[in-house]
């Protein structure tokens, strides 16, 4: 099984809506060849401008583009967070406290996995379906 990459995923969303390389880089305002070499994940700078093109225009679901951001932070030379995360990790103290005491603790992806269903019920509660808020 292939794994999967930031450029690998947006050459198989590309291809899933039939858009050539060329068109779909006319479309994001770039060349075909800085298209082409972030696909084949030789370029991994893409700016924060043409990553929210490349959502908007092959229709990512939030859990797309979640996966994408995740993907393009991973191929970075550096280590690096998902670019929708930093300023709200950077504006809430407790968040940065959190995130180290689970590193400390070495939370297990069990209590994470709790934490996050905690946090989905929530979601639910305050935007049941059928509400204009989720």
């Amino acid at each position: 099984m292939t794994v999967q990459t930031f450029g690998s995923l947006i050459t198989q969303k590309r291809e899933e809506q039939d858009h050539t390389l060329r068109g779909f880089a006319r479309m994001l305002g770039i060349s075909a060849v800085y298209l082409s070499n972030l696909e084949k994940d030789r370029r991994r700078d893409p700016s924060d401008e043409i990553v929210e093109k490349i959502a908007a225009l092959l229709f990512l679901s939030k859990d797309e583009k979640t996966e994408m951001l995740d993907l393009l932070a991973k191929a970075k030379k550096k280590p690096a967070v998902a670019n929708d995360l930093p300023e709200y990790i950077n504006e809430r103290d407790v968040v940065r406290v959190a995130l180290r005491t689970a590193k400390d603790a070495d939370a297990t992806d069990e209590e994470w996995q709790e934490f996050i269903e905690r946090l989905n019920k929530r979601i639910i509660r305050d935007n049941p379906p059928g509400s204009n808020g989720g």
